[in-house]
């Protein structure tokens, strides 16, 4: 079965499903546009696997200005929304001077420890004799309804005509004269663009399609979500350890949790191992009074990043028409609708945009 498009895309997660929402809902360009996912689900691995909070202090200055860019993008769409995609929630960093001070930036400010245990009493262990004893807050942090916002950038793609085949996973691509070939399951589609948004394959994709890799590499990070004897309040900031050895927070039916984890993986659909989550409960058992009682749920994704930790947006340097979409590593959602207008600027031609597009493009390009 084959057939044409401008554009195709490869992988359904936020990368992906956001870079179709903003090129098909540009009435300018017109382009058609195909998305592939190997999987028979949109958003199965690392995007359905994410702690939904959206953190600007989170991050370098570059993945900072994405953030906020796409937070003013997000804030536009909530009227039209049946369901709010954002919610209050703080965002609280706890550990020693030291590694607060390292790792507070941007919008968050510094707090008396005395103040982050009465936001968190849950806290209140971590500072007899674990060192920790400053804290930093971020107030203008959210919780992200992540299924919401996959659902409507879906929607907006499909009405817009981009054609979305799940169970596609890519088995050939070949760069033809003034075009490439894309073989995914029983269908092939020619297009002008392809675009490797395919998370922790898409050096896998590159080496697939003839084109140089970058290098990148994906890390595991396991999530649960635990029983509690004593559950932090409901407007409970998020807390994170600035040594990035845990975070946890209030979570619907209990308490999120994670170790925070960055261990090198092969791209897999990768499981929870249960010795990390008897770590993580015992590390918590020890500098918090949360009381975990046992795991109701629990998974892994993969965050996959290149050496330097920004995403990859770009044209290849070498093989024209080849457009990386990749590297998101933990920023995936909060800079997602940022990425995706700056990505659908340079697809469709109208270039990076103003206040700044230049400067982040040339940060993120394939060939920095």
């Amino acid at each position: 079965m084959a057939e044409t498009a401008d554009v195709v895309i490869v992988g359904g997660g936020i990368a992906g499903l956001s870079l179709a929402s903003a090129l098909t809902s540009n009435t300018r360009a017109r382009l058609r546009v195909v998305l592939l996912e190997a999987e028979h689900s949109l958003a199965y691995h690392t995007s359905s696997r994410s702690a939904r909070q959206l953190i600007p202090s989170y991050g370098p200055e570059v993945i900072r200005r994405l953030t906020d860019r796409t937070l003013n993008l997000l804030g536009e769409l909530e009227g039209g929304l049946s369901s709010p995609v954002l919610s209050p929630r703080s965002f609280m960093l706890i550990g020693s001077e030291e590694t607060v001070a390292a790792r507070a930036s941007g919008a968050m400010e510094r707090i008396p420890w005395e103040e982050a245990v009465r936001l968190c009493p849950q806290i209140a262990p971590a500072s007899d004799a674990h060192g920790y004893d400053a804290a930093g807050l971020d107030t203008t942090s959210v919780g992200c309804n992540t299924d919401v916002l996959l659902e409507h950038h879906r929607e907006r793609a499909t009405a817009g005509g981009t054609r979305i085949l799940t169970g596609a996973r890519v088995h050939s691509v070949q760069q033809l004269r003034t075009a490439w070939e894309v073989g995914a399951g029983p269908h092939a589609v020619h297009a002008a663009v392809v675009v490797n948004a395919a998370g922790a394959w898409a050096d896998e994709l590159a080496v697939l399609s003839g084109v140089a890799t970058q290098g990148l590499r994906p890390y595991r990070r396991t999530a649960a979500v635990v029983a509690a004897r004593n559950m932090p309040a409901p407007d409970s900031p998020m807390v994170a350890a600035a040594d990035d050895s845990f975070y946890f927070r209030r979570d619907d039916g209990g308490v999120l949790i994670s170790p925070a984890e960055s261990v090198p993986s092969v791209p897999e659909d990768a499981q929870p191992r249960p010795e990390d989550l008897e770590a993580l409960i015992s590390r918590l058992g020890s500098v918090t009074g949360l009381e975990i009682e046992h795991v109701l749920r629990a998974w892994t994704g993969l965050r996959t990043q290149v050496a330097d930790g920004l995403p990859v947006v770009g044209f290849d340097p070498e093989a024209e028409g080849f457009f990386w979409l990749a590297g998101q590593g933990g920023y995936g959602f909060q800079t997602s609708s940022a990425i995706a207008e700056l990505a659908a600027g340079l697809i469709s031609g109208a270039g990076p945009g103003s206040g700044g597009g230049q400067a982040i493009a040339a940060a993120l390009a394939a060939d920095r």
